[in-house]
């Protein structure tokens, strides 16, 4: 590598590749530093730094070379669903019956729900996504329709996306757990509940005393151990999907008050249709059938019943909303209905990998080369994804030129005084996002760690400083 000093212009000027980086020389011997640090030892850290207005680069470090991302895909998720829905896309999922409305009010057949993907349905996060809302907005539709009885069943239609709801590369230890729940085209809660737990002694079992809502038809195995005050929340729940047997595994610090630790439901679309069940019951709608699924149906070699009238449409908040929650909650669930969604309105298939190639042709048309894009979720959770940080900077760069770019700007959190967003999984830790400097300069960045050793709010520390530098 062959570089000079501009004595003009005070800034380092070093040639690599095929492109000129320029930054005070400062930002060069900082990350160099950071490179020779113990954390990194045997660790890989990457960075690329653009600038906002022209795209050119200003400082790139293994710029070229594949990263795991963690949550920093999410920007790559947002960016293409941005630009392929537009910011007002909204999800509608349909209410439906199958069959005859009879003298009474009396249905012989069954009641649909037909879902488009829709991650944002029976949510806390916007009062009218709320389950108890949602479910009384249907109960009120359905005896809107003059049905005051069921002679059926309850069906949620799962069929849009297929039956895997967990991408390829995921591992073991997060499927099960909330933040690991996959994406079916009827979701339901962000595909989660709540398991009560309280510790007892050190080494002692740490007792279940329930879960949230009641799910009567899950068994529990508890292998939890009360740990030693001070190691935390180690509890997880092993729970693949479609089954009803969830392992709890690992250990609950004593010094844990008794409180809630989330898990995933196993299947989000039967979950959907048996509390519709229920509370159609309990509005005095008796439902002779029991709840169920297209997939099931599939399973009992049965289809899915033909819809003979619609009832009502409940659609999600605005794609714009959902990527605000999406990028600032950090929602793996999101990112998986998008990359689907993705898919299926580009007239593929839905699933995780053709929403992935939906993606990474959409931004080989725009000059980024695929094999940079080495994607295979759109939320960032599997360690199998391998992006570059020159390819997110560039993404993030060009989305600057669009029209709902202040959305996506606004979506992303404020940290360390900058628009970033982050992304943690074990060994990795990175950022990307956007920042003018006291002296208006703007900067698009993205920086990436793989394979670090120690504490991961120690080389947090150090990533901050080195991006302090473009302040």
């Amino acid at each position: 590598m062959a570089y000079f000093y501009s004595i003009l212009t005070g800034t380092l000027l070093i040639f690599s590749g095929n492109f000129l980086l320029a930054q005070p020389s400062h930002l060069a011997a900082a990350f160099s530093r950071f490179e020779q640090d113990e954390q990194m030892r045997y660790g890989i850290a990457a960075i690329c730094v653009l600038d906002a207005r022209t795209g050119e680069t200003v400082f790139a470090r293994n710029a070229h070379t594949g990263m795991a991302t963690a949550s920093t895909l999410k920007t790559i998720t947002s960016i293409t669903s941005f630009s392929l829905l537009g910011p007002d896309y909204r999800y509608r999922t349909q209410l439906s019956y199958t069959g005859k409305l009879g003298p009474g009010g009396v249905l012989q057949g069954d009641l649909l729900i037909r879902g488009s993907g829709d991650p944002t349905l029976g949510s806390w996060r916007w009062p009218q996504t709320a389950g108890a809302v949602v479910l009384e907005t249907w109960v009120a539709a359905v005896k809107k329709a003059g049905i005051q009885r069921i002679e059926g069943r309850i069906i949620g239609d799962d069929s849009r996306m297929g039956t895997q709801t967990i991408p390829g590369g995921w591992q073991w230890d997060d499927i099960g757990n909330y933040y690991g729940a996959g994406s079916s085209a009827l979701n339901w809660r962000e595909n989660q509940f709540d398991i009560l737990l309280a510790p007892s002694q050190v080494g002692g079992p740490v007792k279940m005393s329930g879960t949230r809502p009641q799910m009567d038809y899950l068994e529990f195995v508890n292998e939890l151990q009360t740990g030693p005050a001070g190691s935390g929340d180690r509890a997880y729940a092993y729970l693949p999907p479609y089954r009803n047997i969830a392992y709890l595994r690992g250990t609950y610090a004593i010094d844990e008050r008794e409180r809630a630790i989330s898990a995933a439901i196993p299947d989000p679309a039967f979950e959907c249709a048996y509390r519709f069940l229920e509370a159609l019951e309990k509005s005095g709608i008796p439902v002779s059938g029991e709840a169920g699924t297209s997939r099931r149906l599939q399973l009992e070699g049965a289809s899915t019943p033909v819809v003979a009238a619609g009832i009502a449409d409940f659609t999600s908040p605005s794609l714009a909303e959902i990527i605000k929650e999406f990028n600032h909650k950090s929602i793996n669930l999101y990112g998986e209905s998008l990359v689907k969604t993705l898919a299926i309105e580009s007239g593929k298939r839905g699933s995780t990998g053709a929403g992935v190639q939906v993606i990474r042709e959409f931004w080989a048309g725009k000059g980024i080369d695929s094999a940079s894009l080495a994607m295979v979720d759109g939320s960032g959770l599997s360690p199998a994804n391998r992006i570059t940080v020159s390819s997110m900077a560039r993404i993030l760069q060009q989305a600057r030129n669009e029209s709902w770019f202040s959305d996506f700007y606004q979506s992303l959190p404020l940290q360390n005084g900058m628009r970033m967003k982050s992304g943690s999984i074990q060994g990795v830790r990175g950022y990307t996002g956007y920042h003018t400097a006291s002296d208006g300069r703007k900067y698009v960045f993205a920086f990436i760690v793989n394979n670090y050793n120690g504490s991961s709010s120690a080389i947090r520390r150090k990533i901050w400083a080195i991006l302090d530098l473009l302040k």
